[in-house]
C-alpha cells in the first residue's frame, strides 16, 4: 500500500460516499477492536476514530481509511488490513486536535503503510 493511498478506501471495501459509519464494528485481522466513533478528513487525510472500549482501557485508535478492507452495511461492520495488535500499537491518539494535527497523521499513515499485507480471518 502506498502512503497517498492510505487515506482513501479502497475501490472494492464496500465505501459509499457520504454513508455514516458511526457506531459500526470494527474487526481486524484476530478478532473485533472496538466501534467507529468519528471519521474525519482533514488535509484530505481520512480516518476513523475507533473507541477500544475496555479493550485498551477506554483508550481510542485512529486508523486510516486504506487499512480498511470491507464494510458490510447490513451487518454494520468494518473490517480491517491489521492485527488487533497493530491497532494497539499504533501512534497512541490522546486528544481530539491530533485528528486535525498533520504531523501526527502523517505518523499514523506511515505506521500504517509499514504494516506487512495481512489476510482476513474467515468470519
Amino acid at each position: 500500500m502506498t502512503i497517498d493511498r492510505i487515506w482513501s478506501y479502497a475501490p472494492d471495501s464496500g465505501h459509499a460516499e457520504g454513508q455514516d459509519l458511526s457506531g459500526f464494528t470494527v474487526a481486524a485481522t484476530d478478532g473485533t477492536i472496538g466501534h467507529v466513533d468519528r471519521e474525519a478528513a482533514p488535509h484530505g487525510m481520512r480516518h476513523l476514530v475507533v473507541d477500544t472500549g475496555v479493550w485498551v482501557f477506554g483508550r481510542s485508535v485512529l486508523v486510516p481509511a486504506g487499512v480498511v478492507t470491507a464494510i458490510d452495511t447490513q451487518g454494520r461492520r468494518i473490517t480491517l488490513a491489521c492485527t488487533r495488535g497493530d491497532a494497539k500499537a499504533a501512534p497512541r491518539f490522546q486528544t481530539d486536535s491530533e485528528t486535525r494535527d498533520r504531523e501526527y497523521l502523517t505518523a499514523v499513515g506511515d505506521y500504517y503503510d509499514r504494516l506487512p499485507p495481512r489476510t482476513t480471518a474467515s468470519a
